[in-house]
Formats: C-alpha cells, structure tokens, sequence
C-alpha cells in the first residue's frame, strides 16, 4: 500500500516553524541557493518585533509636595524614529513632545537621557492646581498611552489639643505642634504668646523647646510653673508651612462654666494621651 505523501506547502510551513522556534543561522548551499533557515532569518524581524509599548514597572501614581520640583516617569521599549509626548487630561493640553515643550507653563518639561528608554515630565513648583491625571503617549497608528495620576499635598501644621486648653495653676504646660507633609523638615520653628515671642532664656525660667525633625516635624513647648500670666493664644510657626494657634486658659483650681465644651471637659492632654493622639496624626497602626 502505497503511503500518500503531505502537501509540500505544508512541511514548509512546519519546518519553518520549526526554524523560528529554534533560531538557526544563516546557511548557504554550495550552488548559491537560499536555505530555510535563511527564509527564517528574513522573518525573525516579523516574529521579534512587536511594536512600541509601555515598560510600566517604572510607572506610578506620583504624590508630590507644594513647591518641590516632582517627576512622572515613563519607559517606552522598541520606540523606533516615533515620538513621545505628555498630555494633560484637564485640559487635554499637549505640554511636551520628545525634549520640546509646547506650553507657555514653563514648570513643565521632558527630561530624555538617548542611551535610555526613560521619557520623564518634570513639574517644577507643583501647585494644588497641578493635580489630576498626565499621560505619556506614542504616536503610533492608532497612538497608544499611559496614564498616571498626580496628586499635590502641601504642608499641614497642628496643635495638639486645640483651639482651647485649660491647666491647673502649678503644672506644666506641654503644647505639641505637628508639621506634615513638608518638602523638607521645617529649617526652624518659633513659638509667640500673644503674638510676641517667646524668650527661652527670659527671668521667668522654666520655659523650653524639644524639636524632633524628620518626615514628620515635632516640637514641644513647656513651661514649668504655669501661672495666670501664661494664659494666651499660642502660636506655632513653622518656618515653611503655616502658623497654628490655640488658646490656654489657666486656673486657680476653679471649673468655670467656660470649661465646657461640647458637653466634654477639655483640660491639658496628659502625656499618655498626648502620646497617643501623636501616634494617630502620623498614622501609626
């Protein structure tokens, strides 16, 4: 019985299949014919080449600070002689293409290093306004892209325990400020009572100031000894984020009806307490 042989087109197709999973070289016959594998080699640009896409392992979602220059980062693979561009979707306004800007905003502008992949918007003294979504496109056919979300915080300074406190006429007073989300920690911060400041090294005695510095700014106001005189509106200021007060009120052991507020008695956060209500603001579990 005589076996039928496949069609011809067939074993082709297979063995180049074959070829391309296995990536032979180059071959010549001796009688200057082409090879399969050489077809092969003809193609492989067809198998590899899979256009420009979006490396997004560099990619995110960018939370930046009032005033500090911030970046969206962006990496393009197998890109080719295509463009690059960045697109704000407020407004749909086109604010970069490769290295040139093409808006009147000059915070704006695109960083390339050529031995890179890396396509980065830089936005320098970011605004609150600035926040929403920017997207990094090529312009394929159709043009393909990625979008990330800015978001745009600014300094936040606190006073534990306000607007008003109340103490006992004896103890010690122990105001908190708290500055988060500062570019960087606060260079210096100054304490007022009543608008003036306050001198540490005054004749009363008994007044100082613990700063902790870091991602999160603390300083800690105490006065030993507290009298009716210390009563007052207290201020902290950061020297770059915004002033917080609150009012002290203290007593000569009495409960005035003042002391209500909100149907709770608010008197001076023990340290404990004060511990804890720091430990919240930070965000600590």
């Amino acid at each position: 019985m005589k076996i039928p042989m496949p069609d011809k087109l067939l074993v082709r197709m297979v063995v180049l299949s074959m070829f391309a999973s296995t990536g032979f070289s180059r071959v010549k016959r001796q009688d200057g014919s082409q090879s399969l594998a050489e077809v092969e080699n003809e193609i492989e640009p067809l198998i590899i080449d899979r256009g420009p896409f979006f490396d997004k392992s560099v990619s995110r979602n960018v939370t930046a600070l009032v005033g500090k220059t911030t970046y969206l980062g962006c990496r393009v693979r197998n890109l080719g002689n295509r463009t690059v561009s960045w697109i704000r979707h407020r407004d749909l306004h086109l604010l970069t293409v490769n290295r040139f800007t093409y808006t009147s905003d000059q915070r704006f502008s695109a960083l390339h290093n050529p031995h890179t992949e890396d396509w980065t918007l830089q936005v320098r003294y970011p605004q609150r306004r600035d926040a929403g979504t920017y997207e990094c496109q090529v312009a394929t056919t159709p043009p393909i892209g990625h979008s990330m979300y800015l978001s745009v915080v600014e300094p936040v300074t606190t006073l534990l325990g306000g607007p008003e406190m109340y103490i006992n006429k004896g103890s010690t007073m122990n105001l908190t400020c708290v500055v988060q989300h500062s570019p960087e920690p606060p260079p210096s911060i100054y304490w007022t009572h009543d608008q003036q400041e306050i001198n540490y090294d005054s004749a009363r005695g008994g007044v100082s100031v613990i700063t902790e510095k870091g991602d999160i700014t603390v300083s800690y106001l105490l006065i030993q000894r507290a009298t009716e005189k210390d009563s007052g509106k207290y201020t902290c200021h950061p020297s770059n984020a915004n002033p917080e007060g609150l009012s002290v009120h203290v007593l000569n052991g009495e409960y005035p009806a003042a002391m209500q507020h909100g149907g709770q008695l608010r008197l001076q956060y023990p340290f404990a307490v004060i511990f804890i209500s720091l430990c919240m603001t930070m965000g600590a579990p």
